[in-house]
């Protein structure tokens, strides 16, 4: 009778011990918004979707691609996803919603570029005064050359005359340009990778100037709050990416490439867009960084104050965005 007591009474123990265990396996379900051919970007959630770095801590995910990051933005506030990957005039809008989305880390560098057919005869942009600059209005592109021409010297308003071209008309327009001194009527162009990489790869522009976007990692509080350690596990996440990414840069390259479908993409183009991004070019693990620097802030600050005449609210970027999350990662 003591017997059957005692092997009772184990088998019940045993069973709480299997069912401890599961339940600490049980993974964390993420819906993660991602910009499909946004590179560097694309090549860290190629990593994610292509090794088990997610399951290793804990995570598992559906990912939801999009173009632009205002899509995202739109399928956030309709609940949609539970993550955000963005740059910083995006995050800004979300943030003036209020709906308690905010930065848990860096996400990456990604770089917005002035620049001019080889052989026009503007050496600087100093020498843009009085030409015409084809810009996509209201992205990043338009905020960080409107300031590189006033470190110029030139009055945006009243120097040089800006006209609203969006990235994916420029292709066609710098790529029967030829030898020509311009690109039609154009001067100079600006624009965010990877398009201007690939044109730089390319060699068919010249570059004046280069600007950098921080782009962030976004996560709703509720969410946060009931899935406890998340936050933290995401960001890791994305610190073992870079450290796979550093290490087969080729390999992330190419899946980035097959999934965003980029014509004339190539891996030097995407290696151009990536130069900005220190953690790819990390000698160690021991060398990336998914927290942000007080330089960092400074570039969300430019970007709230870009975007408050839009938005109709000036948003307080420290506020939303904080290193708690990420400062763990190792």
């Amino acid at each position: 009778m003591k017997t059957a007591r005692f092997i009772s009474a184990l088998v019940v123990i045993m069973g709480m011990f299997v069912g401890s265990s599961a339940f600490a396996a049980e993974k964390i379900h993420l819906r993660i918004g991602w910009q499909v051919p946004w590179a560097t970007q694309g090549q860290l959630v190629q990593i994610l979707k292509n090794t088990d770095i997610l399951e290793k801590n804990g995570l598992s995910a559906e990912f939801v691609g999009r173009t632009y990051g205002p899509m995202l933005n739109e399928i956030a506030l309709a609940d949609g996803i539970d993550v955000v990957l963005t740059a910083d005039q995006p995050a800004a809008a979300l943030f003036s919603k209020d709906k308690g989305w905010m930065g848990i880390g860096k996400l990456m560098y990604n770089r917005t570029l002035t620049y001019v057919p080889p052989n026009s005869p503007v050496q600087t942009l100093a020498d843009l005064r009085g030409k015409t600059i084809g810009i996509p209005i209201g992205a990043a592109a338009e905020r960080i050359t409107v300031a590189a021409l006033e470190r110029a010297g030139l009055d945006p308003k009243k120097d040089v005359t800006i006209v609203n071209l969006g990235i994916l008309e420029q292709g066609p327009l710098v790529l029967k340009g030829g030898d020509s001194a311009k690109w039609d009527s154009m001067d100079a162009l600006s624009g965010f990778d990877p398009t201007p990489a690939i044109f730089e790869a390319q060699g068919v522009i010249r570059v004046l100037d280069v600007g950098k976007v921080c782009s962030l990692v976004l996560m709703n509080e509720n969410f946060i709050s009931k899935n406890e350690g998340v936050a933290e596990k995401l960001m890791q996440a994305f610190f073992d990416a870079y450290d796979f990414y550093r290490q087969n840069i080729e390999q992330a390259n190419t899946w980035f490439m097959k999934e965003a479908g980029l014509k004339e993409a190539n891996q030097k183009a995407c290696n151009v867009a990536a130069s900005i991004e220190p953690n790819v070019w990390a000698k160690s693990r021991s060398e990336i960084r998914v927290t942000l620097s007080e330089d960092d802030y400074k570039i969300l600050d430019g970007a709230a104050e870009f975007m408050a005449p839009k938005i109709k609210k000036q948003v307080d970027m420290r506020k939303y965005v904080t290193n708690k999350y990420a400062e763990k990662a190792r």
